[in-house]
Order: C-alpha cells, then sequence, then structure tokens
C-alpha cells in the first residue's frame, strides 16, 4: 500500500483541516504529522479505498477513511488518543 499522492491528500482535505486543530501534533509533510519527536500519523492511498494509520499504544492501527462517517469515527479515535 502507498503513501498517498496529493491527489489523495486533495479528497482528504476536510480531515487534515480537521487534525490540523488538534493538539500536540506537527505537520512535516503535507499529511504526516508527529506528536513530539515520532511518527504519529499518515495516510495510504490504495485500489480500495483511503486509508491512515495512527500510532495508538506505541502500535500503528490502519483507519478506512474513504466516507464521511470512516472519517468521522478516526477522528474520534485520534483525539481519544491525544487526550488519553
Amino acid at each position: 500500500m502507498k503513501h498517498a499522492n496529493g491527489a489523495a491528500l486533495d479528497r482528504l482535505e476536510d480531515l487534515l483541516s480537521a487534525i490540523r486543530t488538534l493538539p500536540d501534533l506537527k505537520e512535516r509533510t503535507r499529511g504526516v504529522f508527529y506528536r513530539r519527536s515520532k511518527s504519529f500519523l499518515h495516510f495510504h492511498d490504495d485500489t480500495t479505498g483511503l486509508f491512515a494509520d495512527v500510532r495508538r499504544g506505541g502500535e500503528f492501527e490502519r483507519f478506512r477513511v474513504t466516507s464521511a462517517a470512516e472519517r468521522a469515527a478516526f477522528l474520534e479515535a485520534v483525539r481519544a488518543e491525544l487526550i488519553g
């Protein structure tokens, strides 16, 4: 599964905008977020849809983020991970 390119990230701009408002994250390159000095969140594009990998409990967990409902659930999981 390849990392999301600019066109794929364009389709996720609403989600990226919401992530940018969350605390403790720094977007080092478009769509790649770090928390402190560790990679925390990035996106993939696949023939089956768009996916996000987020670090939860020290391991990356993959979420499908193709639909609006999937994006909303993903954003809640990210918020929960950041808040603890």
